[in-house]
Parts: structure tokens; C-alpha cells; sequence
């Protein structure tokens, strides 16, 4: 992609320009806050009295297991899924009481991208930027601004069905951007783009937390987490395990350990590495 670290600015203008209003009122200290929260589906509690503050301008890494309750909890977060017991706040607004102007503050990208497939790239950037209550003509400069910036401006007239995976991760990370939210919720955005495409979407959430946002992510990929994020909190089995800064994280092991080390010997892996006979 054209863009670099340096470019970014240049390429997306003011979607990237730093965040200089706030809305009126106390600034809250946390741009998410847990409370005992718990979901339950049927027999399964998918969560299990979490209890988690993430500080505002955070690089935030929510970590665990497939089935820990990573996605269950950012669904409970976006208000797609309600907790069965516990209280939720985003951005110092109770989750049950978020109002527009609160979700207008919030960027999403989802492991399943829940696209528009019958529409364009284009399109469907537009539809976003006018649910968020923007102007026609910001929309539309923002929306050239976003095709350019991920390279998908000779796409743009193709509908979303026909996109790669990759490609829409980038549509998804664009309609995150487009309404200039400060706090991002992302459930594995770096799965399924190439390693050029992931690098921009890297450049451009670490900018963001370095103007004032937040990005709360999940991922799988601990090499990437462990070099983007400020704090970090390790999950298993619907509870949290441990929490802090990676060296926080390192306490009882080795000074050196890697966030994979960290984390499979915080959720009881087995590193053994015994092979089958036949191999």
C-alpha cells in the first residue's frame, strides 16, 4: 500500500487529525469499565464475574483460548448481546443507557465482518458515514480518502460478496474510521489481511491511541499483541487470570519470557513438545 507511517496524514486528512473536542462534562478516567459481569448461555457461563478497567489512551490486548469469552464480552460491550448479570460502561455511559452520541464515539471491526454484501465498497462506506449522522459532502470526501488510503479505490464499484477476506477487513477498519470515534473495539481485525494491509491497519490504530483514543483488541496472533499493546489481560474460561503491563505479566517467570511463554503457562497449556511416533 502507498501509505506509511509518515503518509498517513497525507492520505486520510482529517479522519486522522488528532481529536480536539471532547464532549462537555467530566472526562471519564476509563474508556471501558467491568463490573462482576456475567453471561450466560444455557449451562455455559461464557463469562464469569469479569471485572476489568481499561484506561483511556490505551493499546488494550483482551487475550485468551478460543471459548475464553473474548467475543462474547466485546458483543456485550457493543450491545448486541446483554449480560445476565453486571454492569458495563463505555466511555463513563452505562452500556444499557448508551445513547448515540455515545456509539458515535465508538469504532468496531468484528472477526465476522456482519457487511452489507449487495452493496459496493463505496456504498457501503457512505451508508456508514451517514447512519453516524455526517454530512453528504464530509461523507464523501471521507469515503475517497478511505478507498485510497487501503487501496481500494480500483474495487470500489465491486460489491462486497465479491471482496476477499482481506478486503473486507479494510472496508470494516475503513467504516471504523469514518465517523473519527475514540475508542475502538477490535475482535481479531489483523485475521485474513496480508502482511502489507495489516501493517497500515497497525500504523493506524497505534496513531490513534498516540492522539488520545483507545483500542481494545483481541487477538491471536501474541507477537503482534505483544509489540502493540500498553496493558494486557489474559482470560480462561469466562474469568480473568491476570492483568497489567507485560512485565506485570512476566511477574514468577523470566524477566525475558515472550507473551506467548506468559500466556500458556498463565492458562495451563501443555508445552510439551512429545511428537506422534508415525511423524
Amino acid at each position: 500500500m502507498p501509505a506509511s507511517a509518515r503518509g498517513l496524514h497525507e492520505s486520510a486528512g482529517e479522519i486522522l487529525a488528532p481529536l480536539s473536542e471532547e464532549p462537555a462534562g467530566v472526562t471519564p478516567e476509563y474508556a471501558i469499565a467491568l463490573d462482576d459481569v456475567t453471561k450466560i448461555y444455557g449451562q455455559k457461563r461464557a463469562v464469569d464475574g469479569l471485572t476489568l478497567r481499561v484506561p483511556r489512551g490505551c493499546f488494550y490486548g483482551f487475550l485468551g483460548a478460543n471459548g475464553a469469552g473474548k467475543t462474547t464480552t466485546i458483543k456485550m460491550l457493543m450491545g448486541l448481546a446483554q449480560p445476565t448479570s453486571g454492569k458495563l460502561s463505555l466511555l463513563g455511559t452505562p452500556v444499557e443507557q448508551g445513547s448515540f452520541a455515545v456509539r458515535q464515539r465508538i469504532g468496531v471491526v468484528l472477526d465476522d465482518t456482519l457487511l452489507f454484501d449487495r452493496l459496493t465498497g463505496r456504498e457501503y462506506l457512505q451508508f456508514v458515514g451517514r447512519i453516524y449522522g455526517l454530512d453528504r459532502a464530509v461523507v464523501d470526501r471521507r469515503v475517497r480518502e478511505l478507498l485510497d488510503l487501503f487501496e481500494l479505490t480500483a474495487a470500489q464499484h465491486k460489491v462486497i460478496s465479491e471482496y476477499s477476506k482481506g478486503m473486507k477487513k479494510r472496508v470494516a477498519m475503513g467504516a471504523a474510521l469514518i465517523h473519527r470515534p475514540s475508542l475502538f473495539l477490535m475482535d481479531e481485525p489483523f485475521e485474513g489481511v496480508d502482511a502489507v494491509g495489516a501493517r497500515l491497519m497497525k500504523e493506524i490504530l497505534l496513531d490513534r491511541v498516540r492522539q488520545g483514543c483507545t483500542v481494545f483488541l483481541t487477538s491471536h496472533v501474541l507477537e503482534v499483541v505483544e509489540r502493540l499493546c500498553d496493558r494486557l489481560a489474559i482470560i480462561h474460561e469466562g474469568r480473568l487470570v491476570v492483568e497489567g503491563t507485560m512485565d506485570d505479566l512476566r511477574a514468577g517467570g523470566s524477566a525475558h519470557d515472550t507473551l506467548e511463554e506468559v500466556f500458556v503457562r498463565t492458562i495451563g497449556g501443555d508445552t510439551s513438545t512429545e511428537l506422534l511416533d508415525w511423524l
